[in-house]
């Protein structure tokens, strides 16, 4: 495509996940983790990319800017502008999202068709979750099957709209930062493997009650098999985050939202970001003015959102 007909220049919207969990952490059938996720219509990151020189970002936007055109093989100069970004480290996939986000606008600046894998591999993100490659290309909830010897991305095997009714809680907690980095690589070197029987038992549950729950609307019986996901992740992964769930504050809440019954509730990835899921906006509601009245001396920001049932947004802008 010659240069004067490109666009001027592109924008994509995308949203933060919840990482439910790893649903095969054995990994003795050749394949390992595997994981569900869910795509939130907020937080978002939004970015705009456009021709010519512009104030710098972050160096890690700027990396990611400069690996994705060397890989397209382009030297046109590129300004990557940031309007919104999912928090960082808080077991919301930004990292993913920004990524995505970057590199679709890039392929869609210049038309060079960059598939999804690609930039996600690239950038180094997808090696054990393909959650938010999935989310960011489809939206709703969606299953990856981890990896292999040979797996670039983990493929998506399934994949379901969220009941539009059906609400979803965010519990912020700004003063923790989730395991990331080397600390996280690390982290997967020295665990043990997750006990079979136990992987074979979840696995089980999620395709027999937490998918069917799905598409049937039965909150409870989702909420049940989110439930054994989240204790079979957070004692795991216990020993490098200091218990079941990364946050001391979040821990509280979700303690208290379990003995009031609400068995959707658990820790996003490495958190610290807490979740809990209500069949509409007035039990959500109900329940967070209770939360913010008991637990207000702590330092937590909430949130009441829907799920997302869409893929990214693409925008395209030329001049004049």
């Amino acid at each position: 495509m010659k240069s004067n007909s490109l666009p001027h220049s592109v924008e994509v919207i995308t949203t933060a996940r919840l990482h439910m969990g790893f649903f095969d952490l054995n990994g003795s059938i050749g394949r390992r983790f595997g994981s569900m996720g869910v795509s939130l219509q907020a937080p978002h990151t939004r970015v705009e990319v456009s021709i010519g020189e512009g104030e710098a970002a972050p160096s890690y936007i700027e990396r990611t800017k400069q690996l994705l055109l060397q890989h397209a093989g382009i030297h046109t100069p590129v300004h990557v502008r940031v309007i919104e970004q999912i928090p960082r480290h808080a077991g919301l996939g930004s990292g993913t999202q920004m990524a995505l986000a970057i590199g679709t606008a890039i392929s869609t600046l210049f038309n060079v068709n960059l598939p999804l894998r690609d930039i996600a591999g690239l950038i180094g993100r997808g090696a054990r979750s393909g959650i938010g490659i999935g989310t960011f290309a489809t939206g709703g909830v969606v299953l990856d099957a981890g990896s292999n010897s040979h797996t670039v991305v983990p493929p998506i095997i399934a994949q379901h709209a969220f009941p539009e009714a059906w609400r979803i809680l965010l519990i912020f907690d700004d003063q923790h930062t989730g395991v990331h980095g080397d600390e996280e690589l690390q982290a997967f070197k020295r665990l043990a493997d997750h006990a079979l029987p136990n992987t074979q038992q979840l696995s089980h549950q999620l395709l027999m009650q937490a998918l069917p729950a799905l598409v049937e609307q039965d909150l409870a019986t989702f909420g049940k098999a989110v439930s054994a996901l989240q204790a079979y992740n957070g004692d795991y992964f216990a020993p490098v985050q200091g218990g079941r769930y990364a946050s001391k504050q979040v821990t509280a809440v979700l303690g208290d939202l379990l003995a009031h019954g609400i068995h959707c509730a658990g820790q996003s990835s490495w958190g610290p970001t807490g979740f809990a899921v209500f069949a509409n906006q007035q039990e959500a509601q109900m329940h967070l003015s209770r939360l913010q009245a008991r637990f207000s001396d702590m330092s937590l920001r909430w949130k009441i959102c829907t799920a997302n049932n869409h893929g990214a947004q693409i925008n395209i802008r030329n001049k004049g």
